[in-house]
């Protein structure tokens, strides 16, 4: 059993592509020891075995009163990574408690519901790739795709379902999007995450107010009902999660797709022939280029021995979801290739990058349905369309959490 894993691996708070590191990393291990932002140390758990049986082990919690360094004072205020730790909500709790919070908004993404939403998401689909034209047009045929239609269409609906007007989306944008950052300065950090929460309070001030048929007018009645059934620090906690767990994944998720359809004409080619579908592409895109690349945070209650590496108890572990999608122990000796035919595996488990276990993905259905619609009516619109610059030169992410590029410009022609 090996229970030194050898030199640890330093995340680079910048972010940039991952596949490259993840590969050597998994040459290795299934699980390697990570250093954080801030000196701190982790594990990362990257092999898709490894990852699938850690997020459905019963020892393995959410809730941060498990996260050693952070319970003994060692984890300042700004560190960028705090917020997935301490913010209040269904992805930092456990057992009952996650259980009543997770039910609290599930019903909005029942299969059924989400497939009710398929009218207006294909209504505000149309109306973005009209946007997208006229932004090229005005760019002499250059269009940044991610800014006018991944962003908006999946910040959209988010929003419509929470009851939040179009005039806070943008803002609401740009603080998650530095929520998300892992280079952030510790000021900058404290400002953002306080910020986002006092706009969310704002917005939920006015639901209040004046209540509507949305999520956070639901919320705000479970809260003034029954206040053991949410707190006011829960409520603004679960907001925070939508807004951002309901945008920024779906927007990694198109904006990956669209990048590599167009690097890979021919797989392109397969799904306008009918040979493939749209879903395939989204699910090949899921697992080949995973929109969230290491998502924090998980704690062993004890000392957990995972494909023979000992995680400690109390260490911040990272789910490795990017490398376990490239995992050729696996998906075979071709995992880095972009393939939109590949067969699906025994198991049907094609990937693990909407997670696992009781703390799956709840807008799963909805980031699969948004996707699906976008990619279509987009390469139906542009069936032409191509990066403008190769993909070696986009923008990376500044975080090692996302994983996507900072802007997609396109050639957006019939």
């Amino acid at each position: 059993m090996d229970t030194s894993p050898g030199t640890p691996h330093r995340l680079d708070p910048a972010g940039g592509c991952p596949h490259a590191a993840n590969a050597r990393l998994l040459s290795r291990a299934a699980v390697a020891p990570v250093v954080l932002p801030g000196e701190v140390e982790g594990m990362a758990v990257l092999g898709h075995d490894a990852l699938r049986d850690f997020l459905g082990h019963p020892e393995v919690a959410k809730d941060a009163r498990h996260f050693t360094a952070l319970r003994e004072g060692r984890i300042a205020e700004g560190w960028p990574l705090r917020t997935f730790a301490t913010v209040r909500g269904m992805t930092t709790a456990d057992g009952a408690d996650h259980r009543r919070l997770r039910s609290l908004v599930s019903r909005a993404f029942t299969a059924r519901r989400v497939e009710e939403l398929r009218p207006r998401i294909e209504e505000l689909t149309e109306s973005l790739l009209e946007d997208l034209g006229r932004a090229a047009q005005a760019g002499g045929g250059l269009a940044d795709l991610r800014r006018h239609f991944a962003m908006p269409l999946p910040m959209g609906v988010i929003s419509e379902l929470l009851g939040v007007d179009a005039g806070y989306r943008e803002r609401l944008h740009q603080l998650s999007h530095q929520v998300v950052a892992t280079d952030i300065a510790p000021s900058k950090a404290v400002a953002a995450n306080r910020e986002l929460v006092a706009v969310l309070a704002e917005i939920a001030a006015a639901r209040g107010r004046r209540p509507g048929d949305d999520v956070t007018s639901a919320l705000i009645s479970a809260r003034d009902d029954a206040g053991d059934r949410l707190s006011q620090e829960e409520l603004i906690g679960t907001l925070v999660l939508m807004i951002i767990a309901g945008h920024e994944t779906t927007l990694n998720l198109i904006t990956n797709a669209v990048r590599a359809l167009c690097g890979h004409r021919d797989q392109l080619g397969l799904v306008l022939k009918g040979e493939a579908s749209w879903s395939d592409v989204v699910e090949e895109t899921l697992r080949w280029d995973a929109p969230v690349s290491y998502f924090p945070f998980r704690y062993p209650v004890r000392d957990l021995t995972v494909d023979g590496t000992v995680i400690p108890a109390g260490t911040p572990v990272l789910a490795g979801y990017s490398a376990a999608g490239r995992d050729p122990a696996v998906h075979g000796p071709d995992a880095d290739r972009f393939d939109v035919t590949r067969p699906a595996r025994p198991d049907a488990v094609r990937h693990l990058s909407l997670g696992h276990g009781a703390h799956y993905c709840l807008g799963a259905p909805l980031a699969r349905l948004e996707a699906c619609i976008a990619l279509e009516r987009l390469f139906t619109r542009f069936p032409g369309l191509d990066l403008a610059v190769p993909e070696s030169e986009l923008p990376r992410h500044s975080s090692f959490v996302g994983n996507s590029v900072r802007a997609l410009p396109v050639r957006p022609a019939p």
